[in-house]
């Protein structure tokens, strides 16, 4: 429907296979648990002209999948490729050879899996803004947009965030990261679900809410970025502390307005960089860390 209008089609082999993260979560929020690409031949190189008839698919090694994001769909720039399968795949390589994604921009990525049910693609940088994305995978194609370059970067040296919209500095906020014994850790995270309230248990990742350490508390505007349960969420019980200090469990705690305003402006697949922190590194396995 829309190849005619695509320039690049590319898929990647030997891509990185993790299972999905099975510890419990160090921080609040849930859910409770704890390569080089090259081009499927005969698909256009990098930079070839539109493809106005496209070979067909190998023949593919699963049913028709579920992918995401949808038909019609906007995300950001950091939103990766995800291919759900209804039964095991134990072959990737063949599987991979039977996914065709294209985008109105020329772009590199790679292929990676998450155990043998699920597939994922992502670009070797972030997508461009406004390219137009199509997936076909065993009879299931869905054809969506890339939104503006929405960029947030938390910087803990300076407890500022800075968001950039198109390369445009459009809003900074105070923030207040992980406290020393629960260190925010550093990397490239992206938007997932919002929640416009939601309970925070200590209790899920086994502290007590009657110890010093614990807390059960409703907050609003929450936007996870990880699903260890790393959230951007108001807290006006740390305004004090945001911009100077660090006392939260790992989240990005920020005013109330600049939670709202975050929330109603950011969209899924928006990234989120955090850096200067004393946490180390994200893990990949996390789930959400496709960019670690």
């Amino acid at each position: 429907m829309r190849i005619g209008a695509l320039s690049l089609a590319v898929v990647a082999a030997g891509g990185l296979a993790t299972a999905t993260a099975s510890a419990a979560p160090l921080w609040p929020g849930g859910p409770d648990v704890g390569t080089s690409p090259i081009v499927q031949a005969p698909q256009p190189a990098p930079g070839a002209a539109p493809v106005q008839s496209p070979p067909p698919l190998p023949k593919a090694n699963f049913a028709a999948p579920v992918l995401s994001p949808g038909d019609g769909d906007v995300v950001g720039v950091a939103e990766p490729v995800f291919i759900n399968f209804k039964e095991p795949v134990s072959d990737h390589a063949t599987a991979e050879k039977a996914v065709r994604i294209t985008s109105t921009s020329p772009v590199k990525g790679h292929f990676y899996w998450y155990g043998d049910k699920q597939l994922r693609w992502r670009p070797e940088s972030f997508w461009p803004a406004h390219d137009k994305i199509t997936v076909e995978a065993g009879g299931t194609k869905v054809a969506y947009s890339i939104g503006d370059a929405f960029v947030t970067t938390a910087d803990d040296a300076n407890h500022l965030i800075t968001i950039t919209k198109n390369g445009q500095v459009i809003k900074t906020m105070p923030t207040s990261m992980g406290k020393s014994a629960h260190p925010t850790p550093n990397g490239t995270y992206y938007v997932g679900e919002k929640n416009r309230k939601m309970i925070m248990d200590s209790a899920t990742f086994g502290v007590p809410d009657t110890s010093p350490e614990g807390y059960k508390l409703e907050v609003e505007y929450a936007s996870r970025l990880a699903n260890n349960g790393i959230f951007l969420h108001a807290a006006p019980w740390s305004v004090t502390q945001q911009g100077n200090s660090d006392v939260s469990h790992g989240c990005l705690n920020v005013s109330t307005a600049d939670a709202e305003w975050f929330f109603d402006n950011s969209q899924k697949g928006d990234p989120v960089i955090v850096k200067n922190t004393d946490g180390g590194t994200a893990s990949h396995s996390d789930g959400m860390g496709d960019w670690m």
